[in-house]
Protein backbone atom coordinates (compact mmCIF):
# COMPACT_ATOMS: atom_id res chain seq x y z
CA UNK A 1 0.00 0.00 0.00
CA UNK A 2 1.14 3.32 -0.85
CA UNK A 3 2.51 5.94 1.86
CA UNK A 4 1.95 8.89 -0.08
CA UNK A 5 -0.78 11.56 0.64
CA UNK A 6 -4.07 11.52 -1.18
CA UNK A 7 -5.00 14.77 -3.38
CA UNK A 8 -7.72 15.42 -0.47
CA UNK A 9 -4.85 15.04 2.19
CA UNK A 10 -2.69 17.60 0.12
CA UNK A 11 -5.45 20.25 -0.35
CA UNK A 12 -6.49 20.25 3.33
CA UNK A 13 -2.86 21.11 4.08
CA UNK A 14 -2.95 23.62 1.80
CA UNK A 15 -6.07 25.00 3.35
CA UNK A 16 -4.05 24.80 6.95
CA UNK A 17 -1.57 26.47 5.43
CA UNK A 18 -3.09 29.44 3.83
CA UNK A 19 -5.48 29.51 7.41
CA UNK A 20 -2.17 29.65 9.29
CA UNK A 21 -0.86 32.81 7.07
CA UNK A 22 -4.62 34.25 7.04
CA UNK A 23 -3.81 34.03 11.69
CA UNK A 24 -0.22 35.09 11.20
CA UNK A 25 -0.68 38.09 9.24
CA UNK A 26 -4.31 38.90 11.40
CA UNK A 27 -2.15 38.86 14.45
CA UNK A 28 1.05 40.49 13.60
CA UNK A 29 -1.84 43.28 12.36
CA UNK A 30 -3.55 43.44 15.96
CA UNK A 31 0.18 43.73 17.24
CA UNK A 32 1.13 46.48 15.02
CA UNK A 33 4.53 44.19 14.70
CA UNK A 34 6.98 45.57 12.17
CA UNK A 35 6.09 44.79 8.69
CA UNK A 36 8.70 43.11 7.27
CA UNK A 37 9.12 39.75 9.37
CA UNK A 38 5.24 39.06 9.77
CA UNK A 39 4.98 39.27 5.75
CA UNK A 40 7.59 36.84 5.22
CA UNK A 41 6.08 34.19 7.56
CA UNK A 42 3.50 35.29 5.67
CA UNK A 43 4.06 35.11 2.35
CA UNK A 44 6.28 31.75 3.44
CA UNK A 45 2.93 30.08 4.30
CA UNK A 46 1.10 31.42 1.23
CA UNK A 47 3.59 29.56 -0.64
CA UNK A 48 3.72 26.26 1.11
CA UNK A 49 0.02 26.64 1.05
CA UNK A 50 -0.43 26.87 -2.41
CA UNK A 51 2.48 24.05 -3.25
CA UNK A 52 0.66 21.30 -1.19
CA UNK A 53 -2.53 22.68 -3.66
CA UNK A 54 -0.63 22.67 -5.94
CA UNK A 55 0.35 18.84 -5.71
CA UNK A 56 -2.95 17.96 -4.91
CA UNK A 57 -4.85 19.21 -7.99
CA UNK A 58 -2.29 17.55 -10.07
CA UNK A 59 -3.04 14.46 -8.70
CA UNK A 60 -6.37 14.52 -9.35
CA UNK A 61 -5.61 16.29 -12.69
CA UNK A 62 -2.96 13.16 -13.33
CA UNK A 63 -6.08 10.27 -12.46
CA UNK A 64 -8.24 12.44 -14.60
CA UNK A 65 -6.02 12.84 -17.70
CA UNK A 66 -6.27 16.52 -17.77
CA UNK A 67 -6.92 19.82 -16.09
CA UNK A 68 -8.75 18.88 -12.40
CA UNK A 69 -12.02 20.73 -13.72
CA UNK A 70 -13.85 17.87 -13.43
CA UNK A 71 -16.79 19.09 -10.94
CA UNK A 72 -17.51 22.12 -8.37
CA UNK A 73 -14.97 20.95 -5.98
CA UNK A 74 -12.45 21.32 -8.71
CA UNK A 75 -13.40 24.21 -10.09
CA UNK A 76 -13.72 26.46 -6.65
CA UNK A 77 -9.90 24.66 -5.87
CA UNK A 78 -8.43 26.09 -9.23
CA UNK A 79 -10.23 29.34 -8.62
CA UNK A 80 -8.68 29.94 -5.38
CA UNK A 81 -5.10 28.61 -6.65
CA UNK A 82 -5.14 31.23 -9.45
CA UNK A 83 -5.90 33.61 -7.24
CA UNK A 84 -3.15 32.61 -5.17
CA UNK A 85 -1.01 32.98 -8.51
CA UNK A 86 -1.90 36.56 -9.14
CA UNK A 87 -1.32 37.69 -5.49
CA UNK A 88 2.61 36.72 -6.07
CA UNK A 89 2.90 38.88 -9.16
CA UNK A 90 0.35 41.64 -7.91
CA UNK A 91 1.82 41.94 -4.54
CA UNK A 92 5.18 41.83 -5.53
CA UNK A 93 5.10 44.30 -8.20
CA UNK A 94 2.66 46.87 -6.06
CA UNK A 95 4.21 46.05 -2.46
CA UNK A 96 0.38 45.69 -1.06
CA UNK A 97 1.31 45.02 2.21
CA UNK A 98 -2.73 43.61 3.59
CA UNK A 99 -3.08 42.28 0.14
CA UNK A 100 -1.46 38.77 1.17
CA UNK A 101 -3.81 38.68 4.29
CA UNK A 102 -7.16 39.27 2.30
CA UNK A 103 -5.98 36.67 -0.21
CA UNK A 104 -4.76 34.43 2.51
CA UNK A 105 -8.07 34.49 3.96
CA UNK A 106 -10.38 34.45 1.00
CA UNK A 107 -8.13 31.33 -0.57
CA UNK A 108 -9.09 29.56 3.14
CA UNK A 109 -12.53 30.11 2.20
CA UNK A 110 -12.92 28.93 -0.82
CA UNK A 111 -10.69 25.87 -0.11
CA UNK A 112 -12.56 24.84 3.29
CA UNK A 113 -15.73 25.36 1.83
CA UNK A 114 -14.89 23.53 -1.49
CA UNK A 115 -13.64 20.49 1.57
CA UNK A 116 -16.52 20.71 3.66
CA UNK A 117 -19.26 19.91 0.85
CA UNK A 118 -19.21 16.34 -0.29
CA UNK A 119 -21.93 16.70 -2.63
CA UNK A 120 -19.21 19.84 -4.86
CA UNK A 121 -16.96 16.75 -5.19
CA UNK A 122 -19.00 14.17 -6.35
CA UNK A 123 -19.16 12.10 -10.60
CA UNK A 124 -15.77 13.65 -12.17
CA UNK A 125 -16.22 13.99 -15.84
CA UNK A 126 -12.94 11.84 -16.90
CA UNK A 127 -11.27 13.43 -19.84
CA UNK A 128 -13.41 16.10 -19.93
CA UNK A 129 -12.10 17.66 -22.70
CA UNK A 130 -11.82 14.47 -25.12
CA UNK A 131 -7.68 14.72 -25.19
CA UNK A 132 -7.86 18.54 -27.23
CA UNK A 133 -4.99 20.85 -25.76
CA UNK A 134 -6.65 23.41 -27.12
CA UNK A 135 -10.03 22.69 -25.22
CA UNK A 136 -8.01 22.22 -21.88
CA UNK A 137 -5.96 25.83 -22.42
CA UNK A 138 -9.52 27.61 -23.39
CA UNK A 139 -11.27 26.12 -19.71
CA UNK A 140 -8.36 26.67 -17.82
CA UNK A 141 -7.94 30.37 -19.12
CA UNK A 142 -11.37 31.02 -18.71
CA UNK A 143 -11.16 29.65 -14.97
CA UNK A 144 -7.80 31.34 -14.17
CA UNK A 145 -9.66 34.47 -14.94
CA UNK A 146 -12.05 33.82 -12.41
CA UNK A 147 -9.13 33.76 -9.77
CA UNK A 148 -8.16 37.26 -11.43
CA UNK A 149 -11.57 38.64 -10.82
CA UNK A 150 -11.59 37.51 -7.49
CA UNK A 151 -8.37 39.09 -6.32
CA UNK A 152 -10.05 41.90 -8.28
CA UNK A 153 -13.01 41.64 -5.61
CA UNK A 154 -10.48 41.93 -2.61
CA UNK A 155 -8.77 45.09 -3.41
CA UNK A 156 -12.15 46.20 -4.49
CA UNK A 157 -13.43 45.54 -0.42
CA UNK A 158 -9.94 47.05 0.43
CA UNK A 159 -10.91 50.11 -1.43
CA UNK A 160 -14.39 51.09 -0.04
CA UNK A 161 -12.67 50.56 3.59
CA UNK A 162 -10.31 53.27 2.10
CA UNK A 163 -12.76 55.31 1.17
CA UNK A 164 -14.90 54.84 4.57
CA UNK A 165 -11.90 55.38 6.85
CA UNK A 166 -11.42 59.39 4.91
CA UNK A 167 -14.79 59.93 5.00
CA UNK A 168 -15.29 59.24 8.85
CA UNK A 169 -11.39 60.09 9.68
CA UNK A 170 -10.89 57.15 10.94
CA UNK A 171 -6.58 56.50 10.05
CA UNK A 172 -5.98 54.16 13.15
CA UNK A 173 -6.30 50.58 13.00
CA UNK A 174 -6.48 48.51 9.99
CA UNK A 175 -6.80 51.36 7.90
CA UNK A 176 -3.61 52.72 8.57
CA UNK A 177 -2.02 50.04 6.55
CA UNK A 178 -4.42 49.87 3.74
CA UNK A 179 -2.78 51.78 0.45
CA UNK A 180 -4.02 54.72 -0.92
CA UNK A 181 -7.55 55.47 -2.85
CA UNK A 182 -5.17 55.98 -6.13
CA UNK A 183 -3.12 53.54 -5.99
CA UNK A 184 -5.56 50.68 -5.05
CA UNK A 185 -7.65 52.36 -8.39
CA UNK A 186 -4.61 51.61 -10.41
CA UNK A 187 -4.70 47.83 -9.13
CA UNK A 188 -8.44 47.36 -9.60
CA UNK A 189 -8.00 48.72 -12.98
CA UNK A 190 -5.15 46.64 -14.39
CA UNK A 191 -6.21 43.38 -13.03
CA UNK A 192 -9.60 43.75 -14.59
CA UNK A 193 -7.79 44.42 -17.92
CA UNK A 194 -5.72 41.06 -16.97
CA UNK A 195 -9.15 39.27 -16.18
CA UNK A 196 -10.45 40.56 -19.35
CA UNK A 197 -7.61 39.91 -21.50
CA UNK A 198 -7.87 36.34 -20.29
CA UNK A 199 -11.27 35.57 -20.88
CA UNK A 200 -10.87 36.75 -24.09
CA UNK A 201 -8.08 34.48 -25.19
CA UNK A 202 -9.72 32.01 -23.74
CA UNK A 203 -12.88 32.26 -25.89
CA UNK A 204 -10.77 32.79 -29.17
CA UNK A 205 -8.88 29.54 -28.30
CA UNK A 206 -12.04 27.74 -27.75
CA UNK A 207 -13.84 29.32 -30.75
CA UNK A 208 -11.40 27.96 -32.82
CA UNK A 209 -12.81 24.64 -31.95
CA UNK A 210 -16.21 25.62 -31.41
CA UNK A 211 -16.93 27.08 -34.53
CA UNK A 212 -15.94 23.43 -36.32
CA UNK A 213 -17.64 20.88 -33.79
CA UNK A 214 -20.58 22.97 -32.78
CA UNK A 215 -21.75 19.83 -31.37
CA UNK A 216 -19.37 19.81 -28.36
CA UNK A 217 -20.92 23.36 -27.23
CA UNK A 218 -23.25 23.47 -23.82
CA UNK A 219 -25.79 26.39 -24.84
CA UNK A 220 -26.03 27.19 -21.34
CA UNK A 221 -22.24 27.70 -20.92
CA UNK A 222 -21.79 29.32 -23.78
CA UNK A 223 -24.20 32.02 -23.14
CA UNK A 224 -23.04 32.25 -19.28
CA UNK A 225 -19.53 32.78 -20.70
CA UNK A 226 -19.85 35.37 -23.09
CA UNK A 227 -22.39 37.11 -20.65
CA UNK A 228 -19.67 36.90 -17.99
CA UNK A 229 -16.97 38.08 -20.45
CA UNK A 230 -19.33 40.60 -21.84
CA UNK A 231 -19.97 42.32 -18.42
CA UNK A 232 -16.18 42.68 -17.31
CA UNK A 233 -15.76 44.26 -20.92
CA UNK A 234 -18.17 46.75 -20.50
CA UNK A 235 -16.69 47.75 -16.88
CA UNK A 236 -13.74 47.79 -18.39
CA UNK A 237 -14.61 50.59 -20.86
CA UNK A 238 -17.22 52.12 -19.03
CA UNK A 239 -13.30 52.90 -16.49
CA UNK A 240 -11.20 53.45 -19.60
CA UNK A 241 -13.58 55.79 -20.62
CA UNK A 242 -13.98 57.31 -16.86
CA UNK A 243 -17.35 56.81 -16.46
CA UNK A 244 -17.35 54.53 -14.16
CA UNK A 245 -14.46 55.96 -11.20
CA UNK A 246 -13.62 55.47 -7.46
CA UNK A 247 -16.63 53.71 -5.18
CA UNK A 248 -18.88 52.71 -7.97
CA UNK A 249 -15.95 51.39 -9.99
CA UNK A 250 -15.12 48.99 -6.83
CA UNK A 251 -18.81 48.09 -5.72
CA UNK A 252 -19.86 46.98 -9.69
CA UNK A 253 -16.01 44.68 -9.68
CA UNK A 254 -17.24 43.14 -6.10
CA UNK A 255 -20.87 42.80 -7.65
CA UNK A 256 -20.07 41.25 -10.97
CA UNK A 257 -17.60 38.65 -9.04
CA UNK A 258 -20.19 37.55 -6.90
CA UNK A 259 -22.65 37.09 -10.15
CA UNK A 260 -19.27 35.38 -11.95
CA UNK A 261 -19.36 33.06 -8.81
CA UNK A 262 -22.58 31.96 -9.46
CA UNK A 263 -21.90 31.47 -12.85
CA UNK A 264 -20.12 28.40 -12.18
CA UNK A 265 -23.27 26.21 -11.32
CA UNK A 266 -24.54 26.27 -15.14
CA UNK A 267 -20.95 26.05 -16.41
CA UNK A 268 -20.11 22.95 -14.24
CA UNK A 269 -23.16 21.07 -14.96
CA UNK A 270 -22.25 21.13 -18.65
CA UNK A 271 -19.03 19.17 -17.87
CA UNK A 272 -21.32 16.18 -17.97
CA UNK A 273 -22.40 17.07 -21.73
CA UNK A 274 -21.10 14.62 -24.07
CA UNK A 275 -17.84 16.27 -25.98
CA UNK A 276 -18.22 14.76 -30.13
CA UNK A 277 -14.77 14.70 -31.72
CA UNK A 278 -13.39 14.34 -34.76
CA UNK A 279 -11.97 11.38 -36.05
CA UNK A 280 -8.41 13.48 -35.59
CA UNK A 281 -9.15 15.09 -32.31
CA UNK A 282 -8.92 11.22 -30.56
Amino acid sequence: MSSLPTDRALLWLGALLYLAGFLTGLLALLRRSSATAPRAWLNSLLVAGWISQMAGLYVRGAAAGGCPLGNTFELVQFVAWSAMVVYFFVGTAFRVSLLGLFTAGYAATLAFVSLLIPQWDGARSMRIFGNNPWIELHAALAVFSYGVFGLLALTSIMQLLQNWSLKHKRLNGLFWFLPSVVQLDQINTRMLALGVLLLTISLGVGSVWFRQNMGSVDQAKLVVTVGVWAAYLGVFLLRWRTWLVSVRFAWVCLVMFILALLSLGPVNSSRNHAIVLTPDAR
